[in-house]
């Protein structure tokens, strides 16, 4: 049986925890998300993509270096993080194209419908009401357009929760691996992904499928008639 889930911050307003995700080797990771990505949406290279939850924007930059034509809208509801975006941006060159933007969900001062793929990886555990995160890709997102969203598993006990930080960043941050440990634990599980997207209908043209072992994935397309 899974452990029940624990909720963390909704926003990484430390400046000293925004600093250490920033500095953290995510590059494997975050460059296979983007590769992912365009291979299963080639349609979507040099559209409008919004990335929900973007960080320090390791993956929106990864995504513009891939993606020259490509405009992406980054956002974050930590303003610590924004800051250190803005300067990744501005040193990968790529910063005309990496359109950052402050806010929470839901009700981001974006237009409506208005982005041909929606993003997110690892920030819907971040949530406070997790149906907020689902409404918000369909209301930015156009009809018919992709959706590619990752996040963390919830393991079934907290032991196996500091297993795993241990094993996947035994040589990070301390504060980093806290939070790794505390997103661990505010995770969803693969059953509760897929019965909030039920609940969002969204599940005729969304699937969530388990990555590895301690990750989930939803992709598909929006609605055409929503």
């Amino acid at each position: 049986m899974t452990m029940p889930r624990t909720p963390e911050p909704e926003v990484m307003d430390d400046p000293k925890r925004a600093e250490a995700y920033a500095e953290a080797d995510f590059s494997e990771v975050n460059q296979a998300f983007v590769d992912n990505f365009l291979s299963a949406f080639p349609e979507c290279k040099g559209k409008r993509i919004l990335d929900l939850g973007c960080g320090p924007a390791d993956i929106p930059i990864r995504l513009a270096k891939a993606d020259p034509l490509a405009t992406i809208t980054a956002v974050d509801a930590s303003p610590a993080m924004i800051e250190l975006a803005k300067k990744a941006a501005l040193r990968a060159g790529v910063a005309p194209r990496v359109l950052l933007h402050q806010g929470r969900l839901p009700g981001l001062l974006l237009a409506l419908a208005s982005f041909d793929a929606v993003l997110s990886n690892s920030i819907l555990h971040h949530i406070p009401q997790p149906s907020d995160f689902w409404y918000e890709i369909k209301r930015l997102g156009k009809r018919g357009g992709a959706v590619w969203v990752m996040d963390l598993a919830r393991p079934e006990s907290p032991d196996a929760a500091r297993e795993i930080v241990e094993n996947a960043s035994e040589d990070e941050h301390p504060l980093l691996k806290e939070d790794f440990y505390n997103s661990l634990l505010a995770a969803y599980t693969i059953e509760e992904i897929q019965e909030q997207i039920k609940e969002a209908e969204l599940h005729e043209t969304l699937e969530a499928v388990p990555v590895g072992e301690r990750h989930w994935a939803v992709a598909g397309r929006l609605p055409v008639d929503a």
